[in-house]
């Protein structure tokens, strides 16, 4: 039983360290390059596993949260907002631009109306 226990035991370690080496970016291996790490853990399987988990295992570096590049919604985008106020203001203006425009208009309507005199141009002056 104790031989059992052992045996899959070492293979546990054996196929770890070699699934491992295999799944690390090769550029992230400490001591010695991936291909070699590889013939190490084949060739050594013991002993080669646990040279990795101490020299050649990549450390533990903590991962930053993902921070995407552009908003997930329009309303995250704060140039999306500054872009919507703007047209907002743009036709707020043009509705107040087109409303005095045409209070202009029934002004000289109104005018040309009572006076009924026209300028050289065509204008009611």
């Amino acid at each position: 039983m104790l031989r059992v226990v052992g045996v899959i035991v070492v293979l546990v370690i054996y196929v770890y360290g070699l699934v491992d080496v295999i799944r690390t970016d090769g550029r992230s291996t400490r001591g010695l390059s991936k291909p070699a790490w590889l013939v190490v853990v084949v060739f050594l399987p013991v002993l080669g596993a646990i040279l990795w988990f101490i020299f050649g295992r990549p450390y533990a570096a903590r991962k930053a949260p993902k921070t995407l590049s552009h908003p997930t919604a329009p309303d995250d985008d704060p140039e999306f907002l500054r872009n919507l106020e703007a047209r907002r203001r743009n036709k707020a203006e043009a509705e107040r631009l087109k409303k005095l425009k045409d209070e202009l208009d029934a002004k000289e309507r109104k005018l040309k109306g009572e006076t009924g005199v026209e300028g050289s141009d065509g204008i009611t002056s």
